[in-house]
């Protein structure tokens, strides 16, 4: 990737093992913005517009500084190998509408070498939590690393909040992978997720392909997200009250394995 600003088009995809199986996936896109440049990027910021980006969606969530915010938390947990560009990877708003159930921040150093990747995690009752994925020593991630975090935040109402995720990430030749696996209290993989595209650069062509290929996606995405819902009531899985939110905001993976 370059230190332009592009977007990212994907595919989204969810598997749910047990108890019962419940599968979906869905092209999807995200802007890809790097935060030293981010004032300059080709789209409607801060303002209103049927596509645009505003500050105030990520980060303390209140229009601060972006890149402050996410170099105070890799302040914070002493990751000063992450010393190069941070990029944002997250869904814009659309006609003023936005949800973002998860957002990569992708912290590399100087030389271009992933070293920490923030995910930002929104869930449907208006909660936010950081997840900071990193090795120990701070050493490049590489694509076939699978670093393992406890889950704290609940997101789905159909899951427990006990458990992990294992976390993949693959950044090479202009593609961008994901894998998030969950694993429950007793250790067995519950849920399968992956968001595997690749980006193109950012200009008025990309953005309109963008706009008309999948219009109104933000909107799209909530309402997945309730239909999916009402697909687990109908095969019978357990609806789980929400639990008072952790008052932790930012944890860390605490594991490292290879695949």
């Amino acid at each position: 990737m370059g230190v332009e600003p592009q977007i990212f088009f994907g595919k989204v995809a969810h598997g749910r093992l047990f108890p019962k199986r419940n599968s979906f996936s869905y092209n999807i896109y995200y802007l890809s913005l790097p935060l030293s440049n981010i004032k300059k990027i080709p789209i409607a910021y801060n303002k209103f517009s049927p596509l645009s980006f505003y500050d105030r969606d990520h980060g303390a969530c209140d229009g601060s500084d972006l890149e402050k915010w996410a170099r105070s938390i890799l302040s914070k947990y002493e990751i000063k190998e992450a010393d190069g560009e941070i990029k944002l990877i997250c869904m814009p708003r659309v006609f003023g509408y936005t949800f973002n159930p998860v957002s990569f921040w992708l912290c590399h150093d100087r030389e271009g070498n992933l070293r920490a990747v923030i995910c930002e995690v929104h869930n449907t009752f208006g909660e936010r939590h950081t997840y900071l994925c990193v090795h120990d020593d701070q050493r490049p991630i590489s694509h076939d690393d699978v670093l393992t975090g406890d889950k704290i935040f609940h997101v789905s109402p159909f899951l427990e909040r006990e458990g992990y995720y294992a976390y993949r990430f693959d950044v090479r030749d202009n593609k961008f992978s994901v894998w998030i696996d969950f694993y429950d209290a007793e250790g067995k993989k519950q849920l399968v997720t992956s968001l595997i595209g690749k980006f193109e650069g950012m200009n008025k062509a990309t953005l309109r392909k963008a706009f008309w290929r999948y219009p109104l996606i933000t909107f799209k995405a909530i309402a997945l997200i309730h239909w999916q819902a009402l697909r687990l009531v109908m095969k019978g899985i357990k609806y789980l009250l929400k639990p008072a939110q952790n008052k932790q905001r930012v944890s860390v993976t605490n594991n490292l394995t290879k695949r």
